[in-house]
């Protein structure tokens, strides 16, 4: 009686269908990292630093890594972009190019691209690469890590 018994919650078990976990959107996430950059572009292009660095994640474990330094904290980073970008002519038109967004899971994607700043003036025009990995937080997607070179 006992075998039998066992042996029903065995076959009931394997009847019940699962529940499938629901599909991820990995072209609704990538499109949403990309808008996320749009923004930063258009907020840098207008010459809002603040505006600019609502795609990071506000927090002090941010990580911003460029040149030989390495800044912990979206103060840190905000105020790295002050000191090096002090007025406009300085800061120029920014463009990002070859843009290669991976979605690597619901939370995270990794970002790879080129940057560039037209300037004029007494200011030379310059690019770099930047590699950037962002979470997927409560209030969107930001940038946790960014590593920047010129």
């Amino acid at each position: 009686m006992l075998a039998r018994s066992y042996l029903l919650v065995l076959l009931m078990a394997g009847c019940t269908a699962p529940h499938p976990e629901p599909a991820f959107d990995v072209q609704g996430a990538e499109a949403a990292v990309r808008e996320v950059l749009a923004e930063q572009v258009d907020a840098w292009n207008r010459g809002d630093v603040e505006a600019f660095m609502t795609g990071y994640w506000h927090s002090d474990s941010l990580r911003f890594a460029s040149g030989d330094t390495v800044r912990a904290g979206w103060q840190a980073t905000l105020d790295r972009y002050h000191e090096t970008y002090p007025d406009r002519a300085a800061m120029g038109m920014l463009s990002f190019g070859d843009v290669d967004v991976q979605v690597l899971s619901p939370r995270w994607a990794f970002v790879f691209g080129a940057w560039r700043l037209a300037r004029g003036g007494d200011y030379p025009d310059i690019g770099g690469l930047f590699t950037l990995l962002f979470e997927r937080r409560p209030v969107g997607w930001r940038i946790v890590h960014d590593h920047t070179s010129s």
